[in-house]
């Protein structure tokens, strides 16, 4: 590929591994090769940037590049999660509060876009924000001005905004989830990422990279793959993207490569991602077969062995709800009839953080 076309060197060389990601090198690939193009015609603007992708595609890394591409790259890069939080706790993440604003306000709070002054904020999953909220994120798009929660005086940040989405936002539009006005002002520039299964020649790029990468954090010797093992790390459909490969061969560096571990690791079957969460029978794993029995029952206890069991399949029944409703949390929630906050809470346990 032609030099010009990879990015400059204060892109790559001042990347923060852990906020940009270690799949840089891929992108040298076709298709990914054509997203750093739009990098760095659009990063050393101050346009507004729409990234559109599935889940785990690497859409803050092209957040990252951008800002890092910038005149910006040397102010903040301010990341929330629109849909991490609800319509309350992220207006006043966003925008602040004044002392007395509420309850428990007893001293000013600066929102996120106050700290992203002369700088980046990127706004995660911006399909899921609201739209009382939208309204006035669309305010802050058309002047850069806004009011902290519980005040009256105009606060001005010069701020750039990169926004981020899993979900078709023109469709969401024309079904009355998300304002037409606030659509058109994110979606100044699209940049659109490919997943991981229509760009199978990153896969060996990236396993060998994570391998690597994960090998030396975790102070493990590398492994080997077997050229059975990479076959199935090839054909494998990865729903979750580069994400779902990169907790893969973590855990292939931690546990090994035999074929009992890759059995568990890739026994997800493909899916096709639907707009949204059907019901709790959907989600929920199916039941353990009648008679059935743990085969360490005799050494952890009857009480052990249903606790292991309890965990492992509410574990599993968060995790496909989280891909089956596109890591729309509340959506997750809803279905399986739990609190948010209880969700959040059990997905900290397992390790199911996005």
């Amino acid at each position: 590929m032609n030099s010009e076309l990879l990015p400059t060197d204060r892109v790559v060389e001042k990347t923060d591994e852990d906020s940009v990601g270690v799949g840089w090198p891929s992108w040298r690939l076709e298709p990914m090769a054509s997203v750093l193009r739009m990098v760095r015609l659009v990063g050393p603007t101050d346009v507004t940037v729409l990234v559109l992708g599935e889940t785990g595609v690497g859409k803050e890394m092209v957040a990252q590049a951008l800002h890092r591409a910038s005149p910006r790259q040397t102010g903040p890069f301010v990341k929330i999660n629109c849909a991490a939080m609800p319509y309350e706790l992220l207006e006043s993440e966003l925008f602040g509060y004044e002392r007395g604003a509420f309850t428990g306000a007893e001293r000013r709070k600066l929102g996120r876009f106050e700290r992203a002054d002369r700088g980046t904020i990127f706004l995660d999953e911006i399909g899921e924000m609201a739209q009382p909220l939208q309204a006035k994120l669309l305010h802050v798009l058309q002047d850069g001005t806004f009011s902290r929660l519980g005040g009256n005086e105009e606060v001005r940040a010069d701020v750039r905004i990169i926004a981020a989405t899993n979900r078709e936002l023109r469709a969401l539009v024309e079904r009355g989830g998300f304002r037409e006005d606030l659509y058109y002002r994110l979606c100044v520039v699209n940049i659109r990422l490919p997943a991981l299964r229509d760009r199978p020649d990153e896969i060996p790029v990236l396993i060998r990279q994570f391998l690597d990468t994960f090998a030396l954090r975790d102070g493990r010797p590398r492994p080997r793959p077997s050229a059975e093992t990479m076959e199935r790390l090839l054909r494998h459909r990865w729903p979750g993207n580069v994400r779902e490969l990169e907790n893969v061969i973590r855990q292939v560096v931690l546990l090994g490569e035999d074929a009992e571990v890759l059995d568990r690791l890739l026994m997800a079957p493909p899916l096709t991602r639907p707009s949204g969460p059907r019901d709790a029978a959907a989600i929920a794993p199916p039941p353990p077969a009648p008679g059935s029995a743990p085969s360490d029952a005799e050494e952890l206890g009857l009480a052990a062995v249903a606790e292991r069991a309890r965990q492992g399949a509410e574990r599993q029944a968060i995790e496909r709800g989280l891909i089956i409703a596109r890591w729309r949390r509340t959506d997750v929630a809803r279905v399986l009839k739990i609190s948010y906050r209880t969700l959040l809470r059990k997905m900290r346990e397992y390790g199911l953080g996005q």
